[in-house]
């Protein structure tokens, strides 16, 4: 599905966060793996029905956005996109880079954003 055929009102937005070790050799380097992804993994990505992600940095926390179809099952599609080619080494390599939130639960990596404030509603 692209973006040009569908509507706002046809997308889901998520907001996740997750920290990179406070470390600018290991940030750059981070950033270099993210400036010419594996083929694979950007393959992986659209074909679970992703439409657009992007991440965002400030310090060592990070901020991804992924906009889906609004029917998208979170949870099936994720778990889909770590059956696919070349992706549990790709977390197994962007692991070295980032670190948990303080507050997230054992093995919880990227952590859901709740929403509170929205000035059109």
């Amino acid at each position: 599905m692209k973006m040009e055929n569908i509507t706002a009102t046809d997308i889901k937005t998520y907001y996740q966060v997750l920290d990179l070790k406070d470390d600018p050799a290991l940030i750059a380097e981070y950033e270099k793996y993210h400036e010419k992804l594996w083929p694979e993994i950007t393959e992986g990505i659209k074909s679970v029905g992703i439409l657009d992600m992007r991440i965002y940095r400030t310090g060592n926390r990070m901020m991804m956005v992924m906009e889906v179809p609004a029917g998208f099952d979170f949870d099936t599609q994720m778990a889909k996109l770590g059956t696919l080619p070349r992706q549990e080494e790709w977390e197994e390599l962007m692991w070295k880079y980032q670190q948990p939130l303080p507050f997230a639960a054992k093995g919880q990596k990227w952590m859901p954003m709740e929403k509170i404030f929205e000035l059109e509603k």
